[in-house]
């Protein structure tokens, strides 16, 4: 299954020609059931800017039929209402809710809804299953998952008593509507909570009220308050879901159950199937970087691009609105460039290998020049921290190894040669350690500790001005060496920009847990002799705290490279394997013509 997401690829409130070439690639790819993004069965729900409004998609919906439909995808419409987790800002009208709670994200409160308001609900729901039937779908899901307005209803986190009534009958006004087509539910079986809220057992007693209406059940986790345990970062354990699955598959009764929560691994879901965990498989990460999945593994032709379970660019939930991607699989814009049958790439970090497989398999001869006795560049350092990082350059290799790519290590006079080089050359020589900027007498970045730098003994302090992944990174990987680890940050909490990939809660949990001292709202002012002084941002209050050596997680500097020539990653700017990635094959492409 290729699960809902948000994708932010509508236009106004309905599926764009976008979105028809994004589910159109993953029905080419083998996908055996697409679930297309949650359309809002109400004008009173209006989660995120380009949000789907299903009364706006009878002719996305049409179009992706088409597409999609010739290749054996089973298609079904997302149909759903997040009620109080919602958001005003659009609508300008208020949320409903089933009780006056307000959401824990945003404070706002809801309208208590009222009989007029769940027959609204019902109708809405049954009017969006009729547009959806009658657009060639063969069905719709119903989100009943940690942001749904019917699963506010069950748990008694928002509603009490929890009351199955509204889904219930939902259902049944569904199921009129549309006969033999599919009925499918994504239910949120555990949300997390100690205090209370949906449990396994609860979630048991539903399934057996909602059974005999429903032909298929998503089991997920997630709620209220842990909306980010249903899609989690690379910190969570893929899998995580099956014991809960196989739990509830007992409860279904013979209606097929589908497996969800960071499945990317073929071997793992072939496994869950085999072990009757699960009747079918959602695999949407890995779809998302692997469009072709299913037909690539039945042909055994090459590895399937793997999922890092990053979150770094399909979770796009998020104020800018950008639209869905993938690390490992960037789209890129159109290019223009000039044919060339020789390419030196100099640099084999992810952005050289990217821009090296890429031009071979255009039929280019390709030679990449490392200064390392390694390739992989600032990825695979980051990976002895998080080691799931490690497979795209992993799989970035062995496809240049399959292409006949020529890579040339420990290479220390690359610039001559490239002056030397009759044709196109790419430069990929990523970044440099920027000085930092406060009087320090032991210092590494994050980069030379990772890399197998040696540390003093003493306590480490972790200094973070970015709030990216890598300070938590870091700070959790020294600690599991039973180091003593502070981490520093100008931010009111550690890792700011986690809050994009669904981690922040969970990294400042985990750092917590694991007794690493987290100083916010400071700033490093010097390590001299043993100790660090650290000054509030606000009070400029000073603090000094023992400190053996400083971990400095400030971006790098770009490596110096002669003026117009074709640079991408870390040597245009230091960011991310996103941009990284993309450049390498835009660079690509443009040499490709």
């Amino acid at each position: 299954m290729f699960g809902p997401h948000e994708t932010n690829l509508c236009v106004g409130r309905a599926l764009s020609p976008a979105h028809v070439d994004y589910y159109a690639a993953r029905a080419r790819g083998g996908a055996g059931v697409i679930v297309t993004e949650v359309a809002s069965v109400h004008p009173s729900d209006w989660p995120y800017e380009r949000a789907p409004l299903a009364a706006d998609c009878f002719l996305g919906w049409q179009a992706i039929v088409a597409a999609c439909r010739p290749h054996g995808a089973i298609l079904l419409a997302g149909l759903g209402h997040t009620g109080l987790q919602g958001s005003s800002a659009y609508s300008q009208s208020v949320l409903w809710g089933p009780a006056s709670v307000p959401d824990p994200a945003t404070r706002e409160l809801p309208m208590v809804m009222g009989p007029a308001e769940v027959e609204a609900l019902v109708g809405g729901f049954a009017a969006a299953a009729r547009l959806a039937a009658d657009s060639g779908m063969a069905g719709v899901e119903i989100d009943v998952g940690p942001r749904s307005l019917l699963r506010q209803f069950l748990s008694d986190l928002t509603n009490t008593p929890a009351d199955p009534g509204p889904l219930l009958a939902v259902l049944r006004a569904v199921r009129a509507v549309l006969g033999g087509g599919i009925l499918a539910l994504r239910l949120t079986c555990d949300e997390m909570a100690s205090w209370g809220g949906i449990t396994p057992s609860s979630a048991a007693e539903t399934i057996r009220l909602v059974a005999p209406l429903v032909d298929l059940l998503t089991v997920v986790r997630g709620g209220l308050m842990s909306v980010d345990d249903y899609r989690p970062g690379m910190a969570a354990e893929p899998g995580f879901n099956r014991d809960l699955c196989r739990q509830l598959r007992i409860a279904a009764d013979g209606v097929p159950v589908v497996l969800q929560g960071s499945i990317v691994d073929p071997a793992m879901a072939a496994a869950a199937l085999a072990a009757g965990t699960a009747d079918l498989v959602e695999m949407t990460r890995a779809q998302i970087a692997e469009p072709d999945l299913v037909a690539v593994l039945r042909s055994g032709s090459r590895a399937p691009r793997p999922c890092l379970l990053c979150n770094q660019a399909c979770l796009v939930r998020d104020v800018r609105n950008p639209l869905v991607d993938c690390v490992v699989n960037p789209r890129v814009r159109a290019v223009v460039g000039t044919a060339a049958q020789e390419v030196l790439v100099i640099g084999a970090g992810v952005a050289g290998l990217e821009a090296a497989r890429v031009l071979a398999a255009g039929g280019v001869q390709v030679t990449v020049l490392e200064r390392q006795d390694r390739v992989g560049g600032m990825l695979l350092t980051a990976a002895a921290s998080r080691p799931r990082l490690a497979l795209l350059p992993d799989w970035l290799l062995a496809r240049c190894r399959d292409l006949g790519v020529r890579i040339e290590l420990g290479v220390l006079d690359s610039a001559q040669r490239a002056k030397n080089f009759d044709g196109p050359v790419i430069w990929a020589t990523g970044s440099t350690a920027r000085p930092v900027g406060f009087p320090c007498d032991s210092v590494l970045t994050a980069a030379e500790v990772l890399a197998g730098a040696p540390l003093p003994s003493g306590p480490v302090l972790v200094n973070d001005p970015i709030g990216g992944p890598e300070g938590v990174a870091v700070a959790e990987w020294l600690k599991a060496q039973d180091r003593e680890v502070a981490i520093v940050t100008p931010d009111p909490v550690v890792g700011v920009g986690l809050a994009r990939a669904g981690d922040l809660v969970g990294a400042n949990v985990r750092l917590q847990r694991a007794g690493i001292t987290r100083h916010v709202y400071a700033e490093l002012r010097s390590v001299t002799g043993g100790f660090a002084v650290i000054e509030d941002r606000h009070t400029k209050a000073v603090t000094t705290v023992s400190c053996a050596v400083v971990v400095d997680c400030t971006p790098g500097l770009p490596l110096e490279v002669s003026a117009g020539q074709n640079r991408v990653g870390d040597c245009v700017a230091p960011r991310t394997a996103l941009e990284a990635v993309r450049e390498g094959r835009q660079a690509a492409a443009a040499v490709l013509g």
